[in-house]
């Protein structure tokens, strides 16, 4: 499961959501990060090479992105991605960690479900697991290309745990933006290495408002930077 922590050439990030609740929030939370498209609209309706779709710890998807994604692609989809977590980890994908499978369509050619829950419909807006889960995304994508370079040359996402986690848009957004800017300010080996430096500065992370975006300083283990 490790990968190169050099990183490949970069990705073009679109974010895209329904709700505009979540896309002014996004606006306003990578204001200072113009290389990110946001736009208003359906996952659906993006041309990407990847789709970053939120999901739980067994890959069920039978709720929101998830189920939306599985209308679109067709149920084969679901067994691609459980065979992955039962091949990869042994049946249950953790919080911090993805999965890339190939889709099996043109558009887009690999889907990566990141768990932002453990369980369906979870209510998540007390925790961190967007920041982790969203960066895990971008660890995929790294991964993905460090396997077959170039093969992920875009990746859209959906505002993560804002419909069945419960997680308030302002709040979404600048975890997202904390776990984009993670991935972007430290390489990570691999998922293990992404989750045991975020969760040895939980305690830290946790005091701080959930509304502010926080950056992790990768050279520094005990204490966020903001």
């Amino acid at each position: 499961m490790t990968s190169n922590p050099v990183r490949s050439q970069p990705v073009r990030v679109v974010l895209t959501d329904v709700s505009t609740a979540v896309v002014e929030a996004w606006r306003a939370a990578f204001s200072d990060t113009p290389e990110i498209e946001i736009r208003k609209g359906s996952l659906l309706d993006v041309t990407a090479d990847a789709w970053v779709s939120p999901t739980n710890s067994r890959g069920r998807m039978d709720g929101g992105t998830d189920a939306a994604v599985k209308r679109h692609l067709g149920a084969g989809i679901q067994l691609r991605v459980q065979r992955a977590i039962r091949d990869r980890f042994g049946g249950t994908l953790p919080v911090g960690s993805a999965v890339c499978v190939p889709s099996g369509a043109v558009v887009p050619k690999f889907l990566i479900p990141t768990p932002t829950m453990e369980a369906s419909s979870q209510n998540i807006s007390e925790t961190l697991n967007v920041a982790l889960a969203c960066a895990a995304a971008f660890q995929a994508v790294h991964q993905q290309n460090s396997r077959a370079p170039g093969s992920i040359g875009s990746v859209a996402l959906v505002g993560m745990g804002a419909r069945t986690g419960r997680v308030p848009a302002r709040v979404c957004a600048n975890l997202m933006w904390t776990g984009y800017t993670l991935f972007n300010e430290h390489a990570f080996a691999d998922f293990d290495d992404l989750r045991s430096t975020v969760l040895a500065q939980l305690d830290d992370l946790e005091a701080a408002p959930v509304t502010e975006r926080v950056r992790i300083d990768p050279a520094r283990r005990g204490a966020p930077r903001r």
